[in-house]
C-alpha cells in the first residue's frame, strides 16, 4: 500500500489547487478522481474576479470570454442595473478545462494523480487507509474536495447539516443570429424563478443557461427554464445538453475538521450564499486547507486549530452574513422590488464588489437590521 502525507479526494479547483500549493512545499501528495480528465463537470462556469486575481498563474488560456459590464433584471418591477468595471467582473470557463489546467500545474509540482480510482470506504487508525475502486492508498491526512455529495464527509461520519438549493444548468448552442445577440451580455434575471434566479454565460460558442431556486420548495425548474428562454428572446434551440445538480449555500454546522479530514469548497458548503458562486470560495478553502497542513509541519492539533482560525478570520463571518442576507432577498418579492427601487445602482455596485474582492459582505448587519434594515445595509457597504 502506497503511504502519501496527504490524499485529496476530487480534482476540481479546490482539490487541485490544494494539491498544488501542497506539491510546491514539498509534502507528498496524491489525487484521487473518481473519473478519466477531463471531464465535464456541471457548472455555470462563471469565474469572478475575486477568484482570478488570486490564482498563482495566468488562466487566460482557458478563458472562452471576459465580460468588464454585468446586468442585472428584475422584470416583474421593470428593474434593469448595470454596473462596469476596468478589469474583468466575470471570466467565462469551462470547467474540463480550467480543472484540468490546475491538475498539470499540480502534476508538474509532482504531484500522483489517480485517474478512474473511485472512493470507496476508508478506514481510520494512525494513518488513513482509503479503499478505492483500484486499490488501497495511505495516507496522514485527507482533504475532502469531492463537491456538494461528498462521499468522503459521510464516511467520515459528517451529518447533513448544510443547505442545498436546487439548480438546473444547459449547455445550449442557438441561432447564429441569438447567439450574436446574447453573447455580448453577462445577465441574472431575479424573477425568472420563485425564490430564485436565472443566469445566460457565453461561452466561446454556445450560451450556458440556468435557472436556480434559493429555497427547497417543490417548483418545477423545467417549466421556469422554457420561460427563461422567451425572455431571453430564444426560439429555435440547435442543441441542447442538460444538467441537474444541487448546490450548498450554508456552510456546515459542525466543523470541518475530524480524523484528520479537511473539508473544503463545496463538500464544506463555502459558496456564496446569495449568488451560489462557489469556485472562487473553493480554490480559497483548498489553499487555506495546504497551508493549514504545511505550517503545522503535519501535526494534526496544530493543523487542525490553523484551519479553524483561518476559516474563523477570513470565510466564515462572511458566510453568515451571505446567509442572513440571501433570506432576506430571495423570500420577500415586494420588499426586494422596493429596495431595488430605492437602491438599485448602488446594490448593484456593492454586488460587483464583492465579485471584484475589493469588499466582502458586512459582518454585523443582522443586528442592525431592524426599522433600520436599508440604511443598515448600505452604510456597512459604504455605498
Amino acid at each position: 500500500m502506497k503511504t502519501y502525507d496527504v490524499a485529496v479526494i476530487g480534482s476540481g479547483p479546490s482539490g487541485a489547487s490544494a494539491a498544488l500549493k501542497l506539491a510546491e512545499n514539498g509534502i507528498s501528495v496524491v489525487l484521487i478522481e473518481k473519473e478519466t480528465l477531463p471531464r465535464y463537470k456541471t457548472c455555470g462556469g462563471g469565474f469572478v474576479y475575486r477568484g482570478r486575481r488570486h490564482m498563482p498563474f495566468d488562466v487566460s488560456s482557458v478563458v472562452e470570454r471576459e465580460f468588464n459590464k454585468i446586468d442585472i433584471y428584475f422584470d416583474k418591477a421593470g428593474i434593469h442595473l448595470t454596473s462596469e468595471r476596468e478589469e474583468p467582473i466575470i471570466s467565462m470557463i469551462m470547467r474540463d478545462d480550467f480543472d484540468n489546467l490546475i491538475v498539470e500545474k499540480a502534476k508538474k509540482a509532482g504531484i500522483t494523480l489517480l485517474e478512474d480510482h473511485k472512493l470507496k470506504d476508508m478506514t481510520f487508525g494512525d494513518s488513513i487507509a482509503l479503499h478505492t475502486s483500484k486499490g488501497d492508498i495511505q495516507s496522514k491526512f485527507v482533504i475532502a474536495a469531492d463537491g456538494a455529495l461528498s462521499p468522503t464527509a459521510k464516511l467520515t461520519g459528517w451529518e447533513e447539516t448544510r443547505y442545498l438549493i436546487p439548480a438546473l444548468e444547459y449547455e445550449v448552442e442557438v441561432s447564429p443570429e441569438d447567439f450574436e445577440r446574447l453573447s455580448k451580455e453577462v445577465r441574472f434575471d431575479f424573477d425568472a424563478v420563485p425564490l430564485g434566479y436565472g443566469w445566460s454565460f457565453p461561452k466561446k460558442n454556445h450560451l450556458s443557461i440556468g435557472v436556480a431556486s434559493a429555497r427547497r420548495t417543490k417548483i418545477d425548474l423545467k417549466k421556469h427554464y422554457q420561460e427563461y428562454l422567451k425572455t431571453l428572446g430564444i426560439k429555435n434551440i440547435v442543441n441542447e445538453q442538460f444538467h441537474g445538480f444541487q448546490i450548498p449555500v450554508t456552510p456546515r454546522e459542525d466543523g470541518y475538521f475530524r480524523k484528520n479530514v479537511l473539508l473544503v469548497g463545496d463538500a464544506a458548503g463555502f459558496a456564496d450564499p446569495v449568488t451560489a458562486e462557489g469556485i472562487s470560495n473553493a480554490i480559497l478553502t483548498g489553499v487555506m486547507a495546504a497551508e493549514s497542513i504545511i505550517e503545522a509541519k503535519l501535526d494534526s492539533k496544530e493543523t487542525e486549530a490553523l484551519f479553524d482560525t483561518k476559516l474563523s478570520k477570513v470565510l466564515l463571518p462572511e458566510l453568515k452574513t451571505g446567509v442572513y442576507l440571501a433570506k432576506l432577498f430571495y423570500e420577500n418579492e415586494k420588499a426586494r422590488h422596493f429596495l431595488m427601487k430605492m437602491y438599485g445602482p448602488r446594490f448593484c455596485e456593492a454586488m460587483t464588489d464583492v465579485f471584484m474582492g475589493e469588499r466582502s459582505y458586512p459582518t454585523d448587519i443582522k443586528s442592525r437590521i431592524g426599522e433600520k434594515i436599508k440604511g443598515a445595509i448600505f452604510d456597512k457597504f459604504k455605498i
